[in-house]
């Protein structure tokens, strides 16, 4: 990738508890061949509120936010953009001359996906996962009309606070329960992690299941994604998701909308 920065390079990164290439490759390649002056950078931090300081002190353009910082950044910023506030998640900031405004492109992200791949409205889902990405998932998931689902999480307290706030159910774990669609919005399965070779489902549920969703990207075939497909099941995975999801990013940080060609380059360069 060739980069000429000057002293006007509008610098972007990314702020995450394990730090990945998706995002860095894919912002980057389309600056490249969009001609924009413009770099991105993957971060990891123990001071996040010290990280936050450096966006706003620094003039860094934008920052990406991803698990475990989509709830804990929200004090830090000035402004939530309706898409932030209303699921109280952020995964965006946009700094605009010191003035920090945060946003959720996950909702957006999810939905698409949702409509994409088709999934019908009266389906029964399980999504394992309460936190900040799980408020999003859930979101998309009550404003697209699904209905019929529960909240796996073993913290009760966050996970009954989002089935109640979204008008589903809450469970410890999934139990006996067989749902059409699984869910796992938590960090089991993801790469360089405790649970990275672990299923979020058992296997009994993912063969009753109709299909599987994991939003976990890094790898992009997580063992429930592997276990799923050698199932037979249509799988939305969360490579889709951090596509989309840095697809509108992008548009954020540079007011420039990519065509479909060169976002579906933009994806196929970063995962390579």
């Amino acid at each position: 990738m060739q980069m000429n920065p000057d002293k006007d390079t509008q610098l972007c990164m990314s702020l995450s508890g394990r730090p990945g290439n998706f995002g860095l490759r894919f912002h980057n390649h389309l600056y490249e061949q969009l001609g924009l002056n413009f770099y991105y950078k993957a971060f990891s931090s123990r001071d996040l509120p010290g990280a936050v300081r450096g966006i706003r002190a620094l003039g860094i353009r934008g920052c990406g936010v991803s698990m475990p910082f989509k709830e804990d950044c929200i004090a830090l910023v000035d402004e939530l953009d309706a898409s932030a506030r209303a699921i109280a998640s952020i995964n965006t900031i946009v700094n605009t001359d010191g003035h920090l405004k945060a946003y959720n492109t996950d909702y957006i992200a999810v939905a698409r996906l949702l409509a994409e791949h088709a999934v019908p409205r009266e389906s029964t889902f399980a999504l394992r996962g309460s936190g900040g990405m799980a408020k999003a998932v859930a979101s998309a998931l009550r404003d697209g009309g699904y209905a019929r689902g529960v909240i796996v999480a073993r913290n009760e307290v966050a996970g009954r606070a989002l089935a109640s706030s979204l008008g589903y159910e809450w469970q410890a774990e999934l139990g006996s329960l067989r749902p059409q669609m699984l869910i796992n919005v938590t960090p089991i399965g993801m790469s360089g992690g405790p649970e990275a070779q672990q299923l979020a489902f058992d296997a009994e549920a993912i063969a009753a299941a109709d299909r599987v969703f994991d939003v976990v990207a890094v790898p992009p075939q997580t063992p429930l994604i592997l276990r799923a497909q050698a199932e037979g099941k249509p799988v939305i995975t969360g490579l889709e998701v951090i596509a989309i999801q840095a697809l509108e990013q992008f548009v954020l940080y540079t007011g420039v909308r990519p065509s479909e060609e060169q976002f579906q380059k933009a994806v196929a360069f970063a995962r390579a």
